[in-house]
């Protein structure tokens, strides 16, 4: 009897869940962006340039960014990250994305494989998910219930998937404040954008923590 509670406790480690299992994948569309392989070796020398790392692999993601398009749909988005062309703001390739956009209707799409880094938060690309809502202000996206249920679920499902915490699920506007911001370029180490601001994501992340831990 000595010999089997060891084993028994072995089996039990075996067969107990993984810390993500215990939260469901939410339902996702499959809408690929092209990102061959110019667009990956554009976006390694984009790594190396601003970050350091000569490569365009998102490993070990620790931030979760939120965003939202300033478009009508989700086409519209769709259409602005697919060409690999240099972004209206900056001028520097490879093009913009995300990983993940929102529909209104709450239909996830996923755009880009989560092991591919994506051109969304200056200063945390290397090392951050980037999720799009579709919409035009951050009063719009907390205030459309079918928007906001997709969006927790899935920022669940990933900071559970990942290890991330609350705290490190930021809007855009928040990008400066996070401790994993790093940006080798000088002229671009204050640059941010207005979206998702603190006010907003405070409610956000109170909703996040009300939906429960990742066991």
């Amino acid at each position: 009897m000595r010999r089997a509670l060891p084993l028994l406790a072995a089996l039990a480690l075996l067969c107990a869940p993984a810390a993500d299992a215990a939260v469901p994948k939410p339902a996702i569309v499959s809408k690929p962006i092209p990102f061959g392989a110019k667009r990956k070796l554009q976006t390694a020398a984009y790594a190396k340039r601003h970050y350091g790392v000569a490569t365009y692999r998102l490993t070990d993601p620790h931030v979760i960014v939120e965003h939202y398009t300033v478009t009508s749909s989700f086409q519209q988005t769709w259409n602005t990250f697919a060409p690999d062309t240099p972004d209206a703001e900056l001028h520097e390739l490879p093009g913009t994305c995300s990983h993940f956009v929102i529909d209104r209707d709450g239909t996830i799409y996923q755009l880009v494989p989560l092991s591919i880094m994506c051109r969304h938060t200056v200063g945390l690309n290397y090392t951050a998910i980037g999720i799009e809502h579709v919409g035009s202000s951050d009063a719009q996206i907390l205030s459309d219930s079918r928007q906001m249920a997709a969006s927790l679920r899935l920022t669940r499902w990933l900071r559970c998937r990942y290890g991330i915490g609350v705290r490190n699920v930021i809007g855009h506007a928040e990008s400066l404040s996070s401790p994993y911001h790093r940006e080798n370029v000088a002229r671009l180490r204050t640059q941010t954008h207005g979206d998702m601001t603190h006010a907003a994501m405070t409610k956000y992340r109170r909703q996040l923590s009300a939906r429960g831990t990742c066991s």
